[in-house]
């Protein structure tokens, strides 16, 4: 499990044990925007996809305790509560006609095989790429991309000015490139 799924699996944790608003109020905006956008991709209408991703939000405080982690991740577990609150919401609505053939009512077809060899290698070099910044710019960069922080919440956490997190985001994606590219030309040898 991905370091920003496990984040995110014990605020759920500390939502189902402790009733954690801070934790909860974390959760909700990163996977609030996420799930409307989501559901507009569906062909939901921004209004109710805002109203669809805020019951599914809701859903999360009354049933975090059945949330496993072993079973999915928790943008997995999400994401499939809210493609049930869409096909319910469908079905609710008589005023449209539900189409059979609607992608979004079918299940996903499971990752081709290739697919998931190509993105555990990707995430291996990423992971190494990773390790080998230093430690200062790997942090933010964790923050940033893994854990969905702003450049000003990172600025606050970390105490470290915001021109600094900033310039040193970008020293570590120029390092990133370079050395993506790197491996790329070995690559192709």
């Amino acid at each position: 499990m991905s370091s920003a799924a496990e984040h995110f699996s014990s605020l759920i944790r500390r939502v189902a044990e402790a009733r954690d608003q801070t934790a909860f109020a974390t959760l909700f905006d990163h996977f609030a925007p996420r799930l409307k956008s989501y559901l507009v991709r569906l062909g939901t209408d921004a209004t109710e996809a805002e109203e669809l991703a805020q019951e599914v939000m809701i859903t999360l405080w009354r049933k975090a305790h059945l949330f496993d982690p072993g079973r999915a991740s928790p943008s997995t577990w999400l994401f499939r509560i809210a493609r049930n609150r869409r096909i319910d919401a469908l079905r609710r609505d008589r005023s449209s006609e539900i189409d059979i053939d609607d992608p979004g009512l079918r299940p996903a077809a499971p990752d081709d095989a290739d697919d998931l060899i190509d993105a555990r290698t990707r995430e291996e070099r990423v992971r190494a790429a990773l390790a080998d910044l230093p430690d200062d710019q790997a942090d933010l960069v964790r923050r940033a991309f893994f854990l969905g922080r702003s450049h000003s919440q990172i600025a606050e956490e970390t105490g470290v000015p915001l021109g600094t997190v900033k310039s040193r985001i970008r020293l570590a994606f120029a390092k990133l490139r370079k050395r993506f590219e790197d491996d790329a030309a070995v690559d192709t040898d």
